[in-house]
């Protein structure tokens, strides 16, 4: 540390730099004290003396803390400000922290308000259910909103058979059928239609594969289908629910067997 007889204009005390910085002197005293950023010199007298360059390092080290470093964190992440490509990089690096800082910001905002709007269509307070569906929306499953239908059974069903990567690629691919399902009904094929019909045999091999066979979870499944609304279904997949309905249940009744009519009995 220098150390000079008088204060130069170049040189701030703490009181002044506090003042400048909106923070008190008591933060930048314990700054100094864990090293994060002790002042550049020191007058004849004793007196902490900062620089412009401090106010640089003091404006780093409070962006970061907004952002939400540790001061630990803070203090093996600042750079070394001696030139300018040190101080763009640094400056850049703090630009990159904040988008990244604000894009967590706007995905958690997101994921609050998603959950208060499936809340608000739930008639009981669920906190097992909330649970579920704050997990699918950190793993970004758009399919998150189905979650509200889900009764005990039919979360059980699926907590034991599947883990996450197992039930990505259901949802995946109850995804792509979905898709398939618009594109058919938006070309005007009718239910009965060869391709509707293959679509309806890729569909129940879904539903053999996610219920494991077991025709009461495919109840269920029919039966949460039939709790979407119509602009559920307009909304998300595209198309009116009747079509698939339909297309499933004459491929159901060509096999001979056909659970959804064996429950209307």
């Amino acid at each position: 540390m220098e150390e000079h007889r008088a204060i130069q204009p170049s040189y701030m005390t703490v009181g002044e730099i506090a003042g400048k910085m909106g923070v008190t002197v008591r933060t930048l005293q314990y700054y100094d004290r864990e090293g994060i950023l002790s002042p550049s010199s020191e007058s004849e007298g004793g007196r902490r003396l900062y620089t412009h360059k401090d106010i640089v390092r003091l404006h780093q080290i409070q962006s970061m803390k907004y952002l939400g470093f540790s001061l630990a964190d803070i203090k093996t992440r600042l750079p070394s400000l001696n030139t300018p490509g040190e101080v763009s990089a640094a400056l850049a690096q703090q630009a990159q922290d904040f988008r990244e800082k604000i894009k967590s910001m706007q995905d958690a905002l997101e994921s609050i308000e998603k959950l208060g709007a499936e809340v608000a269509h739930m008639e009981t307070v669920d906190w097992a259910k909330y649970a579920d569906i704050v997990v699918a929306l950190r793993a970004k499953n758009d399919l998150y909103w189905i979650l509200k239908h889900f009764g005990d059974n039919l979360f059980s069903h699926i907590r034991s058979r599947f883990d996450r990567k197992k039930g990505e690629q259901m949802q995946d691919r109850i995804k792509r059928l979905m898709r398939e399902a618009a594109a058919l009904q938006e070309s005007g094929h009718s239910p009965e239609s060869e391709q509707a019909q293959a679509l309806a045999k890729d569909f129940w091999g879904y539903l053999m594969d996610f219920s494991g066979g077991d025709v009461g979870i495919i109840m269920e499944v029919a039966k949460l289908h039939d709790d979407f609304s119509d602009s559920e279904w307009k909304d998300r997949f595209a198309f009116d629910k009747e079509f698939m309905g339909k297309t499933l249940s004459i491929y159901c009744a060509s096999m001979g067997a056909n659970p959804f009519e064996e429950d209307d009995k």
